[in-house]
């Protein structure tokens, strides 16, 4: 595959980005490399400045459930954008953007639009706290909820693969008031809740975890996390920024049949524009200014643009069928990987809920973080560069899920299939 283009703008790139690139895992630091630069996107493909055309499981890291440039979406954006792109003022799509969310997620009584996920699990956070009172922080090994101070401890994703636990310029006093526990562990979390119980006022938890490896509860997990934050008066917060509209079209919440009191969800809702939310009971939201005294605001939240994208979006997914027919594609991908691999020899242990998936080059179940972090990522290295060499993109790391989208049909899954044939042949 020629990338003579993409090594002509990386070299641009790396004199006036830092590193290069706007954001860490797009440096491809995780399989070694350079990375490509993306000209355009359609349906399940991607195409390269150098004119190969690329099947994407990585859709901008989830948000792109329809696939790239979907038309009905493409025509609502274009409609708003005739309109004007950003006013400061109340529109009518807000409210009706706000009223397909509450109808879909199960514990979202009212909600906030806002304009990433880590502005949605900040405030959410921020709400927390003045809700209750109180100041520490729960949160999970390998879970990753943006880049907020008090959160990047013992994070996921790119600080995984980069080998950065946290991060400098965090003061200690914020590293402090955040306690971790391993995803998992209902004794780990109990114990920490029987010491700390008191001064806790979230926990804050990606139910299906996406940023160590995608990660299955296991039985009773996320009840149990219910029950200990209610006895102790905390609020449980689901981060779906991920999982939201896919684990389900109620998110992990519906899937596992478990209600939090509050809920992050990220760029789904906008179809892939920035766009965040955060919602959940009235009595909590309605303690946000200017209802109550917790102050959040943002003046591009709502935003034309991103609200006629969202409600294009989950209008399609909410016809009968569309996540069921993804939901099967991704099925189907996993099987054959698996096959593939087995016949190969390969030892991984793969998982799956709904659109998004993962398999780890690892011979062990993977549960927790640190699971996680056995697996062989030299190994996925070399598969994801003979994948891409044959033009299949997965994530540029073992620590990442892969994603489905109503735009990969069978032909693209037997062509994914046929690539990683050639790929473990190498292996």
């Amino acid at each position: 595959m020629d990338r003579t283009q993409s090594e002509k703008l990386w070299e641009q790139a790396n004199k006036t980005l830092v590193g290069g690139v706007n954001s860490p895992v797009r440096a491809f630091k995780g399989v070694g490399g350079n990375p490509f630069f993306v000209q355009s996107g359609a349906g399940a493909h991607i195409t390269d400045a150098d004119g190969n055309k690329i099947i994407d499981y990585v859709l901008s890291w989830g948000p792109l459930v329809l696939g790239h440039a979907h038309p009905e979406v493409v025509e609502a954006v274009t409609k708003a954008l005739e309109k004007g792109a950003s006013f400061g003022i109340p529109t009518e799509a807000e409210i009706l953007l706000a009223e397909k969310i509450c109808a879909l997620v199960p514990s979202i009584e009212k909600v906030r639009l806002v304009n990433s996920g880590t502005e949605a699990t900040m405030s959410a956070i921020r709400l927390a706290r003045g809700f209750t009172g109180r100041d520490l922080v729960v949160k999970i090994e390998g879970c990753y909820h943006g880049h907020v101070d008090c959160l990047l401890v013992k994070a996921g994703s790119g600080l995984t693969t980069l080998g950065t636990p946290t991060s400098p310029g965090i003061p200690e006093s914020h590293a402090a008031s955040t306690l971790t526990v391993p995803y998992n562990d209902l004794d780990a979390m109990a114990e920490i809740f029987k010491a700390h119980g008191d001064n806790i006022a979230c926990l804050i938890i990606e139910p299906l975890p996406g940023n160590m490896g995608v990660i299955l509860p296991e039985p009773g997990y996320l009840e149990g996390l219910r029950s200990l934050t209610g006895q102790h008066q905390s609020l449980l917060i689901f981060d779906e920024v991920m999982s939201g509209f896919r684990a389900s079209l109620g998110g992990a919440q519906a899937k596992f049949g478990v209600k939090p009191d509050l809920t992050t969800l990220g760029k789904v809702i906008g179809g892939g524009l920035p766009v965040g939310a955060y919602g959940g009971r009235a009595d909590i939201m309605q303690h946000l200014s200017p209802e109550g005294p917790v102050y959040q605001a943002g003046t591009l939240a709502g935003n034309p643009l991103a609200t006629a994208a969202g409600i294009s979006t989950l209008d399609i997914l909410a016809r009968p069928g569309v996540i069921d027919a993804m939901e099967g594609q991704m099925t189907k991908l996993g099987a054959g990987l698996g096959s593939i691999a087995q016949e190969a020899g390969i030892p991984v242990y793969q998982t799956q809920v709904g659109t998004m998936g993962c398999m780890f080059f690892n011979e062990n179940p993977v549960r927790n973080y640190e699971d996680a972090t056995t697996s062989d990522t030299d190994r996925y290295a070399k598969y994801f560069w003979s994948m891409l060499e044959n033009g299949v993109y997965f994530a540029p790391s073992q620590y990442e899920a892969g994603f489905m989208s109503s735009a990969h049909d069978d032909a693209i899954i037997d062509q994914t299939l046929d690539a990683a044939r050639k790929a473990f042949a190498k292996l």
